[in-house]
């Protein structure tokens, strides 16, 4: 089971129509690849006909190709056999009825290649488009919208998991130009040596066998969008079972038996009434369309059998019957389309669906005033009367904050919880702008420089640092990724923060991929990638990044492993403007400045003795958390 959207409404289940909304996405194909396309499928709808007609007068001529002189003709002259002049037709009509066959049989497979093709061209446009529309924003106020979030998941799912996708559905359009093609020409054949009105008859027969299959597709794939939700607990629950993460609780705790029995019970749920959707799009309705169409087909072949003597050669005759029954079978489902274009638009209507929701945020956020390239801070990063909430939230995280962060010092943000820390980061790497006030690096706006200039001069380590399945030396360089090719810098960087030491002892050192599934590679421990993500930051500021942050990436660790990550780190910046963030007060002593940030503003600042001396907030909580942690270990100090 793959492919089911969520239930978005009726968003995810098949529209009206869908055959003519695939044809507006078909010209995606490409020129080029459609020139070569659509003279295909016309062909091969063709051929089969020139093959009925063809082999028509192969069997009509061969009677009297075969057969020997008439009793009582002229001396010397051949009626039949050897040398007449119906054995003299005979190898037209073969090599005609020949090449359609050979001609049908070199096409259908270039058909299907020339689909694969352009299925791949326009899904390949579809996950640029998703891709384009997740990165356009240049801030993340769009990647933090849940509904936005919900678009995306469920776009990228659709496109890699769906049933069918948009390429599928364009190269299934075009498919049914063949099947359209061979329907029009067997009925104007039927039409033209026999009778219109029977050819008429016919065509709607299979127009309504062809209404039945597509009416019943629908309805059946409507049915599965509204079970969306009973096949999601399926494939949790089978995710659950099969999966190593809940391996252990399951076998320790007995639960095999009562996982099975859940999973049955699931699965009935969601069959019953799928299968009772499919009688209804599909028994009943088809039960009438073959009667009404026995009725007409019947009719058809008894008007071609009374009147074949009168009104057909054989010739004719036997250019109707195969026509009739050539036509008659293009009622069936269509494998290599009908599935295709009924619900391979769900995925671009997905992605849609995601833009039409990221157009409602600017494209970046500030607008550049400034020229130039960006100048290093030289005095002081300063946050001016700062108001800042995020929207939908409940209220500001910052009501006019006032901080200065001195350049090229050590500058420590603690506070509890909530307090905004992170969100002064995402303010100062201007993933969002400030709803009021100003953010200044030496008394120049950072909105007026260019978004990415600003960037190139930070190098933060996120509390969720990226963990890139490349290579070590790839996941350090990534810190300046313009000079990744600066091989000496990055293992001069490894060396630093202690990486090279722990890859030395593997095969392949820093060319190692970071990913147990790749070949030949490896993972790391917490502490492993910490320092990795310590070299990448090093990287960047060998480079040109001279504001270093570090936003909690050590929050799992214990205050002790966290106070050495962070005087380690210290010392390896000193002279940058370096910025740690951290909610524990006792790991930041040695910074040169410490900012208490509380109910969205700055509430106390100096330096650890400074603070300690004030015996104000910081010195309060310092010693409640220095006290919980002597207690948690027994150290008495």
């Amino acid at each position: 089971m793959r492919g089911l959207p969520g239930r978005e409404g009726v968003s995810g289940a098949p529209h009206p129509g869908s055959q003519w909304r695939v044809v507006r996405l078909v010209p995606r194909v490409g020129p080029a690849l459609l020139s070569v396309m659509v003279p295909v499928n016309l062909a091969l709808g063709a051929l089969p006909v020139v093959f009925v007609v063809a082999a028509g007068h192969l069997l009509a001529e061969v009677p009297a190709a075969v057969s020997g002189p008439v009793s009582g003709a002229v001396a010397g002259a051949v009626s039949g056999g050897t040398g007449s002049p119906a054995f003299d037709r005979l190898p037209a009509a073969f090599a005609v009825a020949a090449a359609a066959f050979l001609l049908r049989e070199v096409l259908s497979p270039l058909q299907e290649s020339l689909g694969e093709l352009a299925a791949r061209r326009v899904d390949g446009l579809m996950y640029d488009r998703l891709m384009a529309a997740a990165l356009r924003p240049r801030g993340i106020a769009a990647l933090e919208d849940q509904r936005v979030l919900d678009a995306l998941r469920l776009a990228s799912r659709e496109l890699e998991y769906g049933v069918q996708s948009p390429g599928q559905a364009c190269a299934g359009a075009l498919a049914l130009l063949a099947r359209a093609t061979e329907l029009c020409c067997c009925l104007v054949a039927i039409g033209t040596v026999f009778s219109w009105w029977a050819a008429l008859g016919l065509a709607g027969v299979v127009l309504l066998f062809r209404h039945g299959q597509r009416g019943g597709l629908r309805r059946y794939a409507q049915a599965r969008v509204a079970l969306a939700d009973e096949e999601r607990r399926i494939d949790y629950l089978r995710r659950l079972v099969i999966e190593p993460a809940a391996g252990k609780e399951i076998r320790v705790f007995g639960l095999i038996g009562w996982l099975s029995g859940l999973l049955e019970d699931a699965y009935r749920a969601w069959l019953r009434p799928l299968w009772a959707a499919r009688r209804r799009a599909y028994v009943w309705p088809f039960v009438w369309f073959t009667a009404a169409g026995v009725a007409v087909t019947v009719a058809v072949f008894w008007a071609v059998g009374t009147t074949a003597a009168d009104r057909l050669t054989l010739v004719g005759f036997l250019i109707v019957v195969q026509a009739a029954l050539g036509a008659v079978r293009l009622g069936e489902h269509y494998s290599e389309a009908d599935l295709q274009t009924e619900v391979g638009l769900r995925a671009h209507d997905a992605v849609e669906r995601l833009v039409a929701r990221l157009d409602a945020y600017p494209a970046g956020p500030g607008t550049v005033t400034a020229a130039g390239a960006v100048p290093d801070p030289v005095q002081a990063i300063r946050f001016d009367q700062v108001r800042f909430g995020y929207p939908g939230g409940p209220g500001l995280v910052f009501d006019g904050l006032d901080l200065t962060i001195p350049a090229g010092r050590c500058t420590a943000i603690v506070g509890m919880n909530g307090a905004g820390k992170s969100t002064l980061v995402k303010l100062l790497c201007r993933l969002y702008d400030p709803d009021s006030g100003t953010i200044r690096a030496d008394g120049t706006d950072i909105a007026s420089y260019p978004v990415a200039a600003w960037r190139r001069k930070l190098s933060v380590v996120f509390q969720d640092f990226a963990r890139y399945e490349v290579s070590a030396a790839e996941n350090i360089g990534f810190g300046a990724v313009d000079a990744l090719g600066d091989r000496a810098g990055i293992e001069a960087a490894a060396r630093t923060a202690g990486v090279s030491a722990m890859l030395d002892a593997v095969p392949g050192g820093l060319d190692v991929p970071l990913a147990r599934h790749l070949s030949g590679g490896g993972d790391l421990s917490g502490g492993q990638w910490q320092r990795i993500a310590l070299a990448r930051t090093l990287f960047a500021l060998r480079h040109g990044s001279p504001v270093i942050v570090l936003d909690e990436p050590t929050a799992s660790l214990d205050v002790r492993a966290e106070a050495r990550f962070f005087d380690e780190f210290a010392e390896l910046t000193q002279g940058a403007t370096t910025v740690l963030i951290s909610h524990r007060f006792a790991t930041v002593r040695r910074a040169d400045l410490i900012v208490v940030l509380a109910g969205g503003r700055r509430v106390e600042q100096g330096s650890h003795d400074e603070l300690m001396a004030l015996d104000g907030r910081y010195a309060y909580l310092f010693r409640l958390q220095a006290h919980r942690f002597a207690e948690c270990t027994g150290d008495p100090t």
